[in-house]
């Protein structure tokens, strides 16, 4: 049984490796609704596939700053920090247009 414990605690201490693709996948989930789940647009948004990483993080703190107008993204910009605003940029830049 203590063997037992010490294994289960091990295996959740350790940590799980997560590349930073999947990161950024996963965190670029929440805008597939209007961007599609690959960046191609969905009913007229701005396709986000293949779009340059700075050119998508510049527009991504533009609308969390207001200085970009927009109905949904400057709310939904503020939800996350410069690192995953990278991370979603990289993810789509990598996506071919």
């Amino acid at each position: 049984m203590r063997i037992a414990l010490i294994c289960a605690a091990a295996l959740a201490a350790a940590p799980i490796s997560v590349s930073a693709q999947d990161a950024g996948r996963n965190l670029a989930a929440s805008c597939a609704m209007c961007h599609g789940t690959t960046g191609y647009s969905v009913g007229g948004n701005e396709p986000l596939a293949g779009m340059p990483k700075d050119e998508l993080e510049r527009k991504f703190k533009e609308f969390r700053s207001g200085a970009k107008p927009a109905t949904a993204m400057h709310q939904i910009s503020k939800g996350y920090s410069d690192g995953q605003l990278a991370q979603i940029a990289a993810f789509f830049a990598a996506q071919k247009k």
